[in-house]
């Protein structure tokens, strides 16, 4: 079993995109689809705290409910935002990768890099277009 999770939104670019980079380094990660599968509770919690970011910074906005929702108002609680993301998945920004050297939220996807285990193992480009890994598996 993979020590690396993606929770993943497949039809999200820099969430694919990180899919790939942490498949280049040669490792098969456990994929949640949180839309599917949303994380409890706890889960999100920790995901948030060590990936080192407030609630806030968590949560995504665009394409979301997140202006019907009113959720700028800054009167709202942290755990009354992780019940609307809890609520309405699509609110958790994306994707969060959890790595033996760590987490984070992987905004952009070469974020994902610093808490690989292994390097990569040769050139990458993103969806669109751009070079992020060269072919000696090197950060362009």
């Amino acid at each position: 079993m993979s020590s690396i999770t993606i929770y993943h939104n497949p039809a999200c670019g820099t969430s694919r995109n990180t899919l790939a980079l942490i498949r280049n380094s040669g490792e098969d990660p456990i994929i949640i689809e949180y839309l599917q599968t949303p994380p409890d509770r706890q889960t999100l919690e920790q995901l948030v705290d060590a990936a080192g970011l407030s609630v806030r910074e968590a949560l995504r906005v665009k394409g979301t409910p997140y202006d019907e929702l009113g959720l700028a108002d800054p009167t709202w609680t942290d755990e009354a935002l992780i019940d609307f993301m809890l609520q309405y998945p699509l609110l958790i920004n994306r994707p969060f990768v959890v790595t033996p050297l760590g987490t984070r939220l992987c905004r952009p996807s070469e974020v994902v890099l610093d808490i690989l285990p292994r390097p990569q193992r040769g050139a990458f480009t993103k969806e669109d277009g751009e070079r992020v890994i060269d072919e000696e598996g090197r950060r362009v």
